[in-house]
């Protein structure tokens, strides 16, 4: 036979070589044939291999990327695939990061898996993709750094942009190690954080101007280098210029030291200084939050927020009190969570009527000072005004005040403290027939004498003068509830249309009877 030096194992499957093989084989010499067809039938009487299917899931994690901490990462194995089209499910693992580091995986079995540095360092993320032919990994390394703030050292002479240099918002951008100027046109982008060194101020001056426009997500930050309340000084705004404007602006930290009027504040305004303030926070201040006396403009006033400020949250004078909108926030661990009102004259500008409105958190306005009202003066319902010592709210003949309230929201005059006959009290020259208090509480003054003598809540002087007062409560006067001298008029029924409580010398006092 052919084959019979061959050495073949019972039950072996043989396997014949083609016949131009077999004729190749008988050509060659007696003892090299055989050894070649030993060769030959142990190879081919081995037992066909189980055929087991590749793995087709190849893993891609995607590039190593550079990254500030802080920064948001964002992961994409999404060009992970199967050869065959499979589909197949998503892990991902954090593998090794820095020793403090206690992040987290957003989305950790999604394509897309996000998160945030926050420790300088190598985030080691390893992929998985599963599916029933077997799986795949592959790893990404994110490295985080820190970026060094640039100083903030020379006063600012030419047009200048501020960029958000480092992510990470409670880092800052910038540092001002001194007192710095701003003597032209600056422009603050969104996510600056500007970092103020212990007893620094910003001037911005008469020639200069600031535009800071953050936005909800990055917003402008003007800060301490240390994180506590009275850090630095402030911003000081004398700059009357028309683009001035901070909208999405944090202004904490401030007041170490006063900024002008022995005041101290976030930020102060001065002279015809003007701005637009929209959505911005004062908060944290050793002083006020805002400081606006006197001739500063307020140009548009939106919410905005004073919280935890060591006086009241805002200081302004009486011709910015009707900019201030509803939506804004007064209160929140203030040292006072009232609007301060300074200034003594309620003067009629561009038009005949001045209107006050009440704040969807009740925060009441405080006067620190007498008041001399000759513009039409209209008190919207909810509207509750707080008065300082001795302090006199006088309506000039040809002025008026209308206060008219609604039964669920009165308007309110009360003393700046819980103390009856705190307040001088309201005195009315006015013959207008606009001059009207209905809903409302009136308590506390008749302090010292308002009139001939006489201290009451409400007075009225003047030949001409009226008034019509209704469903109102007047309470915890010095004196009388109602003054009525000789040759003014108030409506005959005033004593039975108001309720009076705890008035020193009863209700109301006429001379006209």
């Amino acid at each position: 036979m052919l084959f019979y030096n061959s050495p073949v194992e019972p039950g072996a499957k043989v396997v014949r070589p083609r016949k131009s093989f077999v004729a190749a084989t008988f050509a060659l010499p007696g003892r090299l044939a055989g050894m070649l067809v030993a060769a030959i039938m142990l190879v081919t009487s081995c037992t066909d291999p189980e055929v087991n299917p590749d793995n087709t899931l190849r893993a891609n994690a995607g590039p190593d990327q550079q990254v500030q901490v802080g920064q948001p990462v964002n992961l994409d194995g999404s060009t992970s695939q199967d050869s065959q089209s499979k589909p197949f499910t998503f892990q991902w693992t954090i593998t090794q990061k820095p020793a403090k580091s206690t992040v987290t995986l957003t989305g950790a079995t999604t394509a897309k898996p996000t998160f945030v540095p926050d420790e300088v360092g190598d985030y080691e993320v390893e992929l998985t993709v599963t599916n029933a032919d077997g799986k795949s990994t592959d790893k990404v390394v994110i490295a985080a750094s820190v970026s060094q703030p640039i100083t903030l050292d020379k006063n600012i002479t030419v047009k200048t942009v501020l960029e958000d240099r480092i992510v990470n918002p409670n880092l800052p951008d910038y540092i001002v190690p001194k007192d710095i100027a701003v003597e032209h046109e600056l422009t603050i982008q969104p996510g600056v954080v500007i970092a103020f060194e212990r007893d620094v101020r910003m001037n911005i001056n008469d020639k200069g101007s600031i535009v800071a426009k953050g936005t909800p997500e990055k917003r402008i930050r003007f800060v301490g280098v240390g994180n506590t309340k009275g850090y630095w000084v402030g911003i000081m705004l004398y700059s009357g210029s028309n683009v001035n404007v901070m909208e999405y602006v944090d202004v904490l930290h401030a007041g170490s030291r006063t900024l002008m009027s022995g005041q101290k504040a976030g930020m102060a305004m001065f002279g015809n200084a003007q701005v637009a303030l929209e959505n911005s926070l004062f908060t944290e201040n050793d002083g006020y939050g805002l400081y606006a006396p006197e001739t500063a403009s307020l140009r548009t006033f939106v919410k905005n927020t004073f919280t935890k400020n060591k006086e009241a949250g805002i200081a302004v004078d009486l011709a910015n009190v009707e900019k201030l909108d509803a939506e804004s926030v007064f209160t929140g661990e203030n040292g006072r969570n009232v609007v301060e009102v300074s200034g003594y004259y309620l003067k009629k500008k561009e038009k005949d009527q001045v209107s006050w409105g009440g704040f969807k958190d009740k925060t009441p306005y405080r006067l620190m000072g007498s008041i001399s009202v000759q513009v039409g003066w209209k008190l919207n319902p909810g509207v509750t005004i707080e008065v300082a010592r001795d302090v006199a709210i006088m309506i000039e003949d040809e002025a008026y005040m209308t206060a008219k309230g609604t039964a669920t929201d009165k308007i309110k005059f009360t003393s700046a403290t819980a103390a009856a006959a705190y307040w001088k009290g309201i005195l009315s020259y006015s013959t207008s027939t606009q001059n009207i208090i209905e809903n409302a509480e009136i308590s506390n003054a008749g302090s010292v004498t308002i009139l001939s003598g006489k201290k009451a809540n409400v007075a009225l002087y003047g030949a001409g003068s009226i008034l019509t007062i209704k469903n109102t409560k007047i309470s915890g006067s010095g004196g009388y509830g109602i003054f009525e001298a000789y040759g003014t008029a108030i409506n005959k029924d005033a004593a039975t249309a108001n309720t009076f409580e705890g008035n020193a010398q009863g209700s109301v006092l006429s001379e006209n009877k």
